[in-house]
């Protein structure tokens, strides 16, 4: 039977990122059937590349491996589609699900071609997040899937491309798919902990805050040799290790307030806004050491007054645009400034220190 989201148990999809050959897929779906515990198998067919050039996936051949793969191992199967000709493919082999990838949810023209492809057709869609953190743009591929009458709908949190430094591959932002969960309730949000991680090490981490803010269910990325994998190996992780995280990951209980549960996902928005102020102050304070090492090289003052005064005007200004109170965000501007000079003073003093 076709699984599908019960909010009872999260829904576990596992495979390798790509379809490289039949034996690979082969291998992967024997273990991960033997462990009973992945719901769904997963492998990318088509794999379009930022530049030319590279492996771009096998294509309907792998359609065809994964029919097989459902048929000995009673696993059902999904993969990506981006237009009407995958689709077409897709359902040519009796493919159970699909899901639209990050660039394609991104682009409303593509969303709208596959919308009308999937008129009438009776299969459970996946929609990821957008590359940008645009809710809206997010929201609204699963509404005009909506509209055309795919009544089994979830959406799949994979993050979203840094603007910054980080230690994630893409940003998770969970206040995000939390949102999500609050604006459409009935649409399960589940997470793709390795293209949020970026790396084997991490997966465990991302994942087990997933079910932290209680979403639906994981997406992990499984390879049998994942240091030989033609994409994503830093990411994909071996059988053995898939089955030790989800024996440690610990589902956690809602309670069943609906106030409540409201109430603790805005907690959980503020955690993780928290979390990302806190990575940007660091940022912010690294950005300060190599000023002060500039300002000590020129034999500047770490207070340089004019400057001053023009952070605490913009920000002001900035501070009104969004509707904060400008008198606190300078009493904010000026802890932080205090802290700033007295890290400059400090690398200032230990270069002193040094010269006598």
């Amino acid at each position: 039977m076709l699984p599908w989201f019960d909010h009872k148990k999260p829904i576990i999809i596992a495979g390798p990122c790509s379809a490289e050959s039949y034996e690979q897929l082969n291998e992967c779906a024997r273990e991960l059937s033997s462990q009973g515990k992945t719901d769904v198998f997963r492998a990318g067919v088509w794999k379009p590349r930022t530049r030319p050039g590279h492996f771009e996936g096998v294509g309907e051949t792998a359609l065809q491996w994964l029919a097989e793969i459902r048929k000995t191992y009673n696993l059902p199967v999904i993969t990506e589609i981006a237009t009407p000709r995958h689709l077409e493919k897709v359902l040519k082999y009796g493919i159970d699900m699909v899901w639209i990838g990050a660039r394609t949810t991104g682009n409303p023209f593509s969303i709208n071609e596959l919308v009308h492809a999937l008129r009438g057709v009776d299969i459970p869609v996946l929609v990821k997040n957008p590359p940008n953190p645009d809710l809206d743009l997010w929201i609204g591929a699963i509404e005009r899937l909506k509209n055309v009458g795919i009544n089994r709908i979830a959406a799949i949190h994979r993050g979203f491309y840094p603007y910054r430094t980080s230690i994630y591959r893409n940003i998770p932002q969970w206040e995000i798919p939390i949102e999500l969960k609050i604006r459409l309730p009935e649409i399960p949000v589940i997470c793709d902990p390795s293209h949020i991680a970026g790396s084997q090490d991490r997966v465990f981490e991302v994942a087990q805050y997933a079910y932290n803010i209680m979403l639906d269910g994981l997406m992990i990325e499984v390879h049998p040799v994942p240091e030989k994998a033609i994409t994503d190996a830093l990411q994909q992780i071996t059988p053995q290790r898939f089955s030790e995280i989800i024996n440690q990951l610990q589902i956690r209980q809602q309670t069943g307030d609906q106030k409540l549960a409201i109430l603790e996902q805005y907690r959980m928005q503020i955690d993780s806004i928290d979390q990302q102020l806190i990575e940007l102050l660091g940022k912010r304070f690294e950005i300060s050491h190599k000023i002060a090492e500039f300002k000590k090289q020129n034999n500047l003052a770490p207070f340089q007054i004019n400057r001053w005064k023009q952070i605490i005007e913009t920000r002001q200004e900035q501070s009104r645009v969004v509707g904060l109170n400008p008198d606190f965000i300078l009493q904010l501007l000026q802890c932080i400034h205090k802290e700033s000079i007295a890290v400059q003073n400090q690398i200032m003093s230990d270069h002193d220190d040094k010269k006598t």
